[in-house]
C-alpha cells in the first residue's frame, strides 16, 4: 500500500468511531480478543480464528495491533536486507489480510496495560515529519494475546545503537537494503572499497552473509565487473563456533562453506564497541567496516518489562505457564519470541524460533475458544522438528528433531533447500489459505523467470 493511501486510512480510522470500536450494544454481546503483534504467531492466530468466526452471530471479535503496515515472515528478513528477494512480493499488508481473514487491524504500538480495567494503551502515531496521525488510544479486551516478537540484544555494547543496523523487522531490513544499494553505487562510481561486518554467528548472521555474496556475484553478472572484488564480508561470533544451536558437524560444514565463498569468519571474537570506522574488538584492535550489522543475541522489546506487574525474565520476555497464560493473569497469553516457557522445571526455555511460534499459535487456536468459555485448557506440547539454515543458492543444512526414527540426523544440499522453502510456503498457506498460498508460490516462480533476481533499482 502506498504511504498516502495508508496515512489517509489512518486519518479515517481515527475520526470514525465505528471503525475504531464496536457499538455499545454489540460490544456487550461479543467477547473481544486483542492480539498485539502481527508476526508468525500473532498473524496465524488472527487469520485462523478470524476465518472460523467470520459472519457468525455472537462469535468473538478479533483485533490485531501492529506498529507496521505489513507482515514479512521473519526468517526471510535477511533476504530482504540483502535485496535477493523483492519486499513487495513477500509482504502481506495487514489491512488486506484483515479484510480477507475476517479480523480487524489497528495500527499502533503497545504503550501500556491496565489489567484491572482490561485495557491496552496504544501509543500515538506520527508521520515522519512529526505530524500527529492517530492519537493515543485504548482498546478493551476480554482475552489478550501478546506476540510482539523480539529484537537483537546489544548487551549494552557502546555504539551499537548509533552505528549499527539491525534486521529484526520489515522496516529495518528495507532500511538496510536502501543503504546497501547506495554504498554499492558509491563503490561502483568511485571505485572505492566496501567492507561489511556482521556481529552474530547464529542463523541470521550466517544467512545474511551468504545472501550478500549472492547479491554481489549476481550484480557482477548483470554487467558490473570488478565490483565483487572491492567488497569484503566479515562475520564475527563471540562463541567458539557458528550456529551454536545446531549439531557440530553442521557448524563445521557451514564454516567451511562460508570461507569458500570468500567470507572472513572470526569465532571466539568479542566486540567491545562500535564506532564510525568499525568495531573495537576484545583485544583492543580495530576491525574496519563501512557497514555494520548487529545480529547477536535475542531479547524482547523493553515494553515487556513494564506491563502492569506481569512476570518477566532478564531479557524482557514474559514468563508463561504450560498453557501459555502469563503466570500472574490467566486472561493474558504470551507466545512466540516475547514469551519464556521451560518445558521442564529448571530447564532451559524454548528457543525464540519461528518453529516454536508456529506451534504455540496452533495450540492457542485450539484452546482460545475454550478459554473464552471459561473452560479448562490443556498444556502446550512442543515437538522439536529440527532446524534449517540456508546459504542462499549455494547450500543449505538441516537437522532432524529429537524424536522419531531418524532423530538427530543431519542433511544438506537440495533436500535441505527444499525443506527451507516448504517452511515458508506452509506459513503462506496458513495465513492466506491453501489455494491462495499456492498461487503466491506460482507468482514467485514466474517472477523469478521474468524479473531480475536481485533488487537493482
Amino acid at each position: 500500500m502506498r504511504l498516502g493511501a495508508f496515512t489517509g486510512w489512518l486519518a479515517f480510522a481515527a475520526s470514525d468511531p465505528i471503525s475504531m470500536e464496536l457499538t455499545r450494544e454489540s460490544r456487550d454481546m461479543r467477547q473481544r480478543v486483542v492480539i498485539i503483534g502481527g508476526g508468525v504467531a500473532g498473524l496465524e492466530v488472527a487469520s485462523s480464528l478470524g476465518r472460523r468466526w467470520r459472519g457468525k452471530p455472537g462469535q468473538p471479535s478479533i483485533t490485531l495491533v501492529d506498529r507496521d503496515s505489513a507482515h514479512v515472515w521473519k526468517p526471510m528478513l535477511h533476504t530482504i536486507a540483502a535485496g535477493t528477494r523483492d519486499i513487495s512480493q513477500q509482504q502481506a499488508t495487514f489491512i488486506a489480510q484483515a479484510h480477507d481473514a475476517g479480523f480487524t487491524y489497528q495500527p499502533g504500538e503497545l504503550h501500556g496495560l491496565d489489567r484491572n480495567a482490561r485495557t491496552v494503551e496504544l501509543a500515538a502515531i506520527h508521520a515522519p515529519d512529526g505530524r500527529l496521525l492517530v492519537p493515543a488510544r485504548r482498546l478493551e479486551y476480554d482475552l489478550l494475546v501478546l506476540a510482539f516478537g523480539s529484537q537483537a540484544n546489544d548487551f549494552g555494547t557502546p555504539g551499537v545503537v548509533e552505528y549499527c543496523y539491525s534486521i529484526d523487522s520489515r522496516r529495518q531490513a528495507d532500511a538496510f537494503n536502501r543503504e546497501l544499494r547506495l554504498r554499492l553505487l558509491q563503490s561502483l562510481a568511485q571505485e572505492t572499497e566496501l567492507s561489511i561486518a556482521i556481529v552474530g554467528g547464529g542463523a541470521t548472521g550466517v544467512e545474511l552473509a551468504a545472501e550478500l555474496v549472492q547479491l554481489f556475484e549476481t550484480t557482477a553478472a548483470y554487467g558490473v565487473p570488478g565490483l565483487a572484488s572491492r567488497i569484503s564480508v566479515t562475520l564475527l561470533e563471540g562463541g567458539p563456533r557458528l550456529l551454536a544451536a545446531f549439531p557440530e558437524d553442521i557448524s563445521a560444514d557451514t564454516l567451511a562453506r562460508l570461507e569458500g565463498l570468500g567470507i572472513r569468519v572470526m569465532t571466539g571474537t568479542q566486540v567491545k564497541a562500535a564506532n564510525t570506522d568499525g568495531f573495537v574488538l576484545g583485544d583492543g584492535s580495530q576491525l574496519p567496516a563501512s557497514l555494520k550489522i548487529w545480529a547477536a543475541g535475542v531479547r524482547a522489546p523493553a515494553i515487556g518489562a513494564g506491563l502492569d506487574g506481569l512476570e518477566t525474565n532478564r531479557n524482557n520476555q514474559l514468563v508463561v505457564k504450560p498453557t501459555l497464560q502469563t503466570t500472574r493473569d490467566p486472561a493474558i497469553f504470551a507466545l512466540g519470541d516475547c514469551s519464556s516457557l521451560a518445558m521442564e522445571p529448571g530447564g532451559r526455555p524454548l528457543p525464540p524460533t519461528a518453529q516454536v511460534a508456529h506451534q504455540q499459535a496452533r495450540h492457542l487456536i485450539r484452546c482460545l475458544p475454550r478459554a473464552l468459555r471459561g473452560e479448562p485448557i490443556g498444556d502446550f506440547a512442543y515437538r522439536d522438528l529440527g532446524a534449517l539454515v540456508s546459504l542462499g543458492d549455494y547450500d543449505a543444512f538441516g537437522s532432524l528433531g529429537q524424536f522419531g526414527l531418524f532423530k538427530g540426523v543431519t542433511f544438506r544440499g537440495r533436500l535441505a533447500q527444499l525443506s527451507h522453502v516448504m517452511l515458508y510456503r506452509s506459513h503462506q498457506a496458513r495465513i492466506h489459505g491453501f489455494w491462495r498460498g499456492g498461487l503466491l508460490w506460482l507468482v514467485d516462480r514466474i517472477n523469478s523467470r521474468v524479473r531480475a533476481t536481485v533488487r537493482l533499482d
